[in-house]
């Protein structure tokens, strides 16, 4: 998840705890969704669409606080 921010994410998850928890709770739901699908988890269809749209507005967050602390308003971590 985000390879342009690799360094930043390592940073982030030491020194900023809000940070920290969105990543490990995105991580934790990524697992979760995959146990879900290869049938180790049993969960119904809903249940795992549901689970995949609370990870894609985690990720969402995340990718804002990157491009905040980046600068960048254009989305391309160019500081621009």
């Amino acid at each position: 998840m985000f390879p342009e921010f690799r360094e930043k994410i390592s940073r982030l998850k030491t020194e900023d705890p809000h940070f920290a928890k969105l990543f490990h709770s995105h991580n934790d739901l990524d697992q979760e969704i995959k146990n879900m699908e290869a049938g180790i988890t049993p969960a119904t269809h809903d249940t795992i669409e549901s689970l995949k749209k609370q990870k894609l507005q985690l990720k969402d967050e995340l990718y804002e606080i990157l491009r905040k602390k980046d600068g960048c308003q254009c989305g391309h971590g160019c500081g621009g």
